[in-house]
């Protein structure tokens, strides 16, 4: 079984496409293993076990006809808590829709059904996506497959848990700051957070519903090795004519990257918290990786980044989360049913209107400042987080020092620049370290290409011991 819970989503599609397994034979495996590993870990939260066969039966039978629907035909995967699925509960963490049953797909996961992909279930989150620490109290919170006693990171921590310990083998999660990324990192995974305008979030609880916020969120794939985010960031990518971000921009392709004409910045502290020293390494020996197949690589670190953390605090709390108690009102979550970390920004008080309008400008500033500095470089590798996967509960308790450390991801929220995350090391305790793969607006490609290569030079993601 580990031969087929342990592949590639690229590799299942292509044996399912070449008869060499079923999709009844790989869907079956996915769920023995979700059986086996999700009472330790609370990742999957809503199980589609019984339509996800029947649609693998039908996916056979197509191939036996001939028939291929697309790039993912009979390949399962998971889809986070806050992306809508037709006629699965879908509860963005929130109590106020622990029932609620959505009747259309989310754009994203339309293309994927499209595409001839299969969903497993719904994976965990925290309430609204609105922390870094998976639990709510819907479902309560998610382990990490490394050790049980940390976090998978959040607020796309359950996707990353079930697919490092290889209940599905690709997942799509949210990102607005670092939602993505951060659980890719404490998890050992691959994703990216594409650029802002590249995918809809069309049917996402966050959806139009943040304000100025609102070109900080992208949705993106989550999965155990780059190729299979390669493979399913065009199905997902491009106009819905629902969401007004969207930007018709072409997609290129990561093999036709040159590594080695690229020009790489590298630091490990953005000014605002330095990286632990497994970090610092993992970093500088990913940067030596590109170095050696003859990229240019200088120490540096993009002008106003160290400006990130004051605009990203008075910019997200700057209303005093009116935005937050609209969207709760409208979905029927009381203040009573929150989760404590939630409360605490939904009572908080405004700034005055005039000043919250100065943080804005701030923001064009710092943007304006760091794509000035991107002219001298084609990527970035940096740390996603300062430190690996925290013990539960100690970001929640260190809000303001952990949003520092978040920094390292949000800033590239507030840029709208595309971010990748691979593994490359492990701490002694065994818990796996990100690096993160930062790349010009609309380049994707060049962040997946070096993704890929520090994946074959690092290994990637590794088996947990769970």
């Amino acid at each position: 079984m580990d031969e087929l819970i342990y592949s590639s989503a690229t590799e299942l599609a292509r044996a399912i496409q070449a008869k060499e397994v079923s999709s009844v034979e790989v869907v079956t495996a996915y769920l023995e293993r979700i059986d086996a590993v999700n009472p330790k870990l609370n990742a999957i939260v809503q199980l589609t076990a019984e339509t996800a066969l029947e649609q693998a039966r039908e996916s056979d039978t197509a191939i036996a006809r001939g028939e291929i629907r697309g790039p993912l035909h009979g390949v399962p995967i998971t889809i986070k808590d806050s992306l809508d699925t037709a006629g699965v509960i879908t509860t963005g963490g929130t109590k106020g829709r622990s029932s609620y049953v959505p009747k259309q797909d989310a754009t994203v996961v339309t293309r994927l059904r499209s595409a001839g992909a299969i969903l497993l279930g719904k994976t965990n989150l925290p309430e609204l996506c609105l922390s870094p620490e998976t639990d709510n109290l819907v479902y309560g919170r998610t382990n990490n497959p490394y050790d049980l006693s940390r976090t998978p990171g959040g607020s796309s921590g359950g996707e990353a848990a079930i697919i490092a310990a290889g209940g599905s083998p690709l997942g799509i999660g949210t990102d607005s700051f670092g939602s993505i990324r951060f659980p890719c990192h404490c998890c050992g995974l691959a994703g990216i957070k594409p650029t802002s305008g590249r995918v809809p979030r069309t049917g996402d609880i966050l959806a139009f519903s943040v304000g100025a916020l609102d070109s900080w969120a992208q949705v993106g794939p989550l999965a155990r090795y780059v190729e299979d985010l390669a493979l399913t960031l065009p199905i997902i990518a491009g106009v819905d004519w629902r969401d007004p971000a969207m930007v018709p921009m072409p997609l290129g392709d990561p093999q036709t990257v040159d590594l080695k004409s690229l020009r790489c910045a590298v630091y490990t502290d953005n000014g605002l918290m330095s990286a632990s020293s497994d970090t610092t390494n993992a970093v500088n020996a990913a940067a030596k990786a590109l170095a050696d197949v003859g990229a240019s690589v200088q120490e540096d670190c993009p002008k106003g980044v160290d400006r990130t953390y004051e605009v990203f605090r008075h910019i997200m709390d700057g209303d005093g989360h009116t935005w937050t108690r609209r969207l709760l009102e409208n979905i029927g979550t009381t203040t009573t049913e929150m989760t404590p970390g939630l409360k605490r920004f939904v009572d908080q008080a405004p700034i005055p209107t005039g000043e919250f309008t100065a943080w804005l400008e701030q923001m064009d500033m710092v943007r304006s400042d760091m794509v000035s500095s991107m002219k001298a470089y084609d990527v970035i590798l940096c740390p996603v987080n300062p430190f690996p996967a925290q013990p539960h509960g100690k970001t929640v308790k260190t809000v303001e020092s952990f949003r520092k450390g978040l920094s390292h991801t949000y800033a590239y929220n507030l840029a709208g620049w595309p971010g990748a995350v691979v593994r490359v090391g492990t701490t002694q305790g065994g818990v796996p370290i990100g690096v993160q793969i930062v790349a010009r607006p609309w380049c994707e490609d060049v962040a997946l290409a070096v993704a890929q290569h520090i994946e074959t030079v690092f290994g990637g993601w590794q088996p947990p011991s769970l």
